[in-house]
């Protein structure tokens, strides 16, 4: 048993030593010590994996880490990167319930919809009528913005007069850079949001520090001394607590020592954790916002990660900060907290939205009530292997693009894009109007005809095609495939009624049989597939030269989920070695709501594309305006970080620190720069949570005082005090200068 142990620890410290620089190991298994690994003296044992204790990581208490062999039979072990309780289907992650002004949060209740007030704090009376507003529309629990004495005095007089008018409805303060703020408002307030890249840190000055372990002792100690007295006093009063991380607020010292990354997203909030615990206080939840779907994903995984390893149950409240407005921002809400709801992670969640907080609620809890709904039905597959995927940071399966064969019918290495590629179904009645499918499709247009531009549609589906004797027709096709616009239309289709230019969409049934072998020479293949089928009916795949796969599964299939479905289909894929592109497919049945189509889509294929699997994305609502689906589609592809076909507005959703109207200004802004693709803008209206804010934006338009207007170049101020009248002119002339801009189009008459 010795001997057996000695190998496995040496076997255990190889493995961790060659992973403990990547950013995607979390701060308990890669810091740049040596680390101590030891195996237990019960070691449990299964034909997946072993129980290990890890010990020495800065003074941490050890922690049990279940590790796997990195291949079968291999000695060599390594972590089992375990986010959710099962990648097979989605089944809610157990939690504590964590009481919020008697509502309560957890895995035994239904999943909370929260959000935050735009009013100035110091009007108490504007803020209790926004209050029974949200509250009237069926809001668990409100957050409101706390940022001063004034603030404090008038959130007393808040929850007050919202008592006496029937209104029991939770209130969370929100803090930043206030601890006495926090202390004096936790005396009547159900819950207190702390973030910790500002609680006890200066605003973020993004210097590169070093740290000997002494000073970084130093450095938790004094966050243990101001933490500790509010800690103290949620725990006498019963409140409760929200440590809040923000990929746009870290401090220096999480940046310098974890990186500007979701591994210090997690590192930050747990420091604060472990104050929390070390006072035997557990009634709180974490948070890890970004406005970035991608790395929000990546850092509620790593924190979940890391509570597993430290037997952690604490709940999550999730979210997409800054998301924006309109289906923009709905759609960036959709993929992050969809793509988390569909492994069961998320006890709570806000939708925030520039726009009023009232409008928050329905697409929140509509979201909500999918994640309880899949939840309770467990709709998956059986366990299986899963080798490829990288859940814990971002690195696409890229498909080969089409390559052009000889006796090809068609010019085919158009039909998809690099960065991501959207289809659309065409029916016979649209190409009858071909100038209006061409503006449909989102070409230019020269004397009526067509030209691709940089967000045209890159495939047309035709269930049905035109007949031979439609020439008129048949010539709106042929137009759109000599400008690199694919055709794809089923087998049969091409069977009876041959279009030279049209690609062909075979079932596997049909590869099965032969069907396609009839096709006449030249007419390239592609297949739909539902994803979960038997592997030796998925062998077909190996024998054929496809141009794409569409991935599809009816809607209301009661035997897989489409994200479930595509994960093993994936798997199958990479571990054959098979590179074709794979198309998300989806369809709507009619009187579908836009909100719940765009959410279905982001949780289900956008839950893919920010694992990076999946080459574009074919959404069907025949009942829908085709400019709608085609703005979604091309939304979902740049909210998953793929292809970038418009202007990025990172925009806040307003709170009571706002300091200018942020819809009215962020119409205005959308106005004079939507034609800037590849230019992302932030637009917020304070800086409270310093410069990080501008991570993900090329250029910021900030209230820095009433009135005024700070603009930024990446996380640097440019130019203070701005006033409001010229800082939309001066925001272009600053684009200008960078050699961003570019005129608008005229538009057509």
């Amino acid at each position: 048993m010795a001997a057996t142990n000695a190998v496995m620890s040496a076997s255990i410290a190889s493995s961790v030593s060659s992973l403990k620089k990547l950013n995607s190991i979390p701060g308990s298994l890669q810091q740049s010590m040596v680390l101590e690994l030891k195996v237990k003296e019960s070691v449990q044992r299964s034909s997946q994996g072993q129980r290990v204790l890890i010990a020495g990581v800065r003074g941490m208490a050890p922690e049990l880490v279940e590790m796997k062999p990195a291949s079968e039979g291999s000695q060599l072990l390594v972590p089992r990167k375990k986010y959710c309780e099962s990648i097979y289907k989605p089944i809610r992650r157990k939690t504590r319930t964590v009481n919020v002004g008697g509502v309560t949060v957890g895995s035994e209740h239904p999943i909370r919809v929260q959000t935050m007030t735009t009013t100035d704090t110091k009007d108490v009376q504007r803020t209790v009528e926004q209050v029974m507003r949200i509250a009237d529309k069926g809001c668990d629990i409100v957050r409101i913005t706390v940022q001063g004495k004034k603030e404090a005095d008038a959130c007393y007089s808040i929850k007050n007069t919202l008592v006496q008018k029937g209104y029991n409805i939770p209130l969370v303060a929100d803090i930043h850079f206030a601890p006495p703020i926090a202390m004096k408002v936790a005396e009547f307030f159900d819950k207190i949001r702390i973030n910790p890249g500002n609680f006890a840190d200066r605003r973020a000055q993004f210097e590169k520090l070093v740290y000997t372990d002494a000073d970084y002792a130093e450095e938790l100690r004094h966050i243990e001394e101001v933490f500790t007295p509010l800690v103290e006093k949620c725990k006498k009063y019963g409140r409760a607590m929200r440590i809040g991380t923000n990929h746009g607020s870290l401090s220096d010292r999480i940046m310098s020592y974890h990186g500007d990354s979701p591994r210090g997203m997690v590192e930050s909030a747990f420091q604060f954790a472990r104050i929390c615990r070390k006072n035997d206080f557990h009634n709180f939840v974490f948070s890890m916002k970004a406005s970035n779907s991608v790395v929000m994903v990546q850092a509620y995984r790593l924190l979940v990660f890391e509570m597993y390893v430290n037997d952690w149950d604490y709940p999550l409240h999730l979210g997409v900060t800054e998301a924006g407005e309109g289906e923009d921002g709905r759609m960036k809400s959709a993929i992050g907290i969809g793509a988390l709801l569909q492994d069961g992670l998320g006890d709570t969640i806000r939708v925030s939205l520039t726009e009023a907080p009232e409008e928050e609620i329905d697409p929140c809890s509509k979201l909500a009530n999918l994640g309880m709904k899949i939840s309770a039905k467990q709709k998956g597959l059986p366990e299986f292997q899963e080798n490829h995927r990288r859940y814990f940071d971002f690195e696409r399966r890229t498909g080969q693009l089409p390559l052009q064969k000889e006796g090809d019918l068609v010019d085919v290495r158009n039909v998809l894009h690099r960065d991501g590629s959207v289809l659309m179904s065409v029916t016979l009645d649209q190409l009858k109007n071909p100038e209006a499918l061409y503006r449909n499709l989102a070409t230019k247009l020269i004397m009526g005809m067509p030209y691709k531009d940089l967000a045209t549609v890159d495939t047309i589906f035709l269930n049905k095609l035109p007949a031979a004797e439609d020439r008129a027709s048949r010539l709106a096709v042929k137009r759109l495939t000599d400008v690199g616009i694919g055709v794809l239309t089923p087998v049969a289709e091409q069977l009876v009624n041959s279009l030279p230019h049209a690609m062909a969409l075979a079932t596997l049934d049909e590869i099965a049989s032969g069907t396609h072998k009839e096709l006449p020479t030249g007419i390239r293949l592609a297949v739909t597939l539902r994803g979960d089928e038997p592997e030796e009916k998925l062998e077909m795949l190996k024998d054929l030269d496809l141009i794409m796969l569409l991935q599809y599964l009816p809607e209301g299939d009661e035997k897989s989920s489409h994200v479930h479905a595509s994960r093993k289909l994936f798997e199958y894929l990479q571990t054959n070695k098979l590179d074709f592109p794979v198309i998300h497919h989806l369809k709507f049945p009619a009187n579908t709501h836009r909100d719940d189509l765009v959410i279905k889509a982001g949780s289900e294929a956008g839950a893919m594309l920010v694992d990076g699997l999946g080459d574009g994305i074919m959404l069907e609502a025949a009942d829908q305006d085709f400019d709608f689906i085609r703005n979604t589609s091309f939304g979902m592809l740049q909210g998953c970080r793929m292809r970038h076909t418009k202007t990025e507005y990172v925009s806040c959703p307003s709170c009571g620190r706002t300091l200018f109207d942020l819809q009215e200004i962020s119409a205005e802004i959308r106005e004079k720069t939507d034609h800037l693709p590849g230019v992302s803008i932030a637009i917020m209206g304070c800086i409270v949570n310093g410069p990080g804010e501008m991570a993900d934006a090329d250029f910021g338009y900030v209230g820095g005082a009433p009135g005024k207007i700070d603009l930024y170049v990446g996380k640097e101020v440019v130019r203070r005090g701005i006033a409001m009248a010229m800082a939309t002119n001066e925001l272009i002339g600053l684009i200008k200068e960078h050699g961003r801009w570019v005129d608008p189009e005229p538009t057509e008459t």
